[in-house]
């Protein structure tokens, strides 16, 4: 099998993923387990790589996967705005390799592996 199943179903694996994606995107680093971190890698590069697109089409198939959260409550601007119009010109000349796993150490109370995942 190609993918980890987390001990989860199919359903609570994507919410899973959906969720830390746009935690990635929001705050540009996040904490989890080494395995999570790997396995997310992939999706938040796939959602960079739709925001560099930035035809409608690929906003509609973000916009799907993306949970709608507001980044700043001042200018009310959500998480997929954040990526069309903050994150994806970012990398406009790079291809690939948006994300970096940086392992930390182990969790104290189950001693799991713990990584940041972070945008370059």
């Amino acid at each position: 099998m190609g993918y980890r199943r987390f001990g989860r179903k199919s359903d609570h694996r994507k919410s899973m993923l959906r969720n830390l994606a746009t935690s990635v995107i929001m705050y540009e680093k996040v904490e989890t387990t080494e395995a999570k971190a790997k396995d997310l890698r992939a999706v938040v590069d796939k959602l960079i790589t739709l925001g560099k697109k930035g035809d409608l089409a690929s906003r509609r198939q973000a916009a799907a996967f993306i949970r709608d959260v507001y980044v700043d409550e001042k200018t009310r601007q959500t998480v997929l705005q954040k990526l069309f119009d903050d994150v994806a010109p970012r990398y406009a000349d790079r291809n690939g390799g948006y994300t970096r796993v940086v392992k930390t150490g182990v969790r104290r109370g189950d001693a799991a592996p713990m990584a940041y995942i972070e945008l370059v």
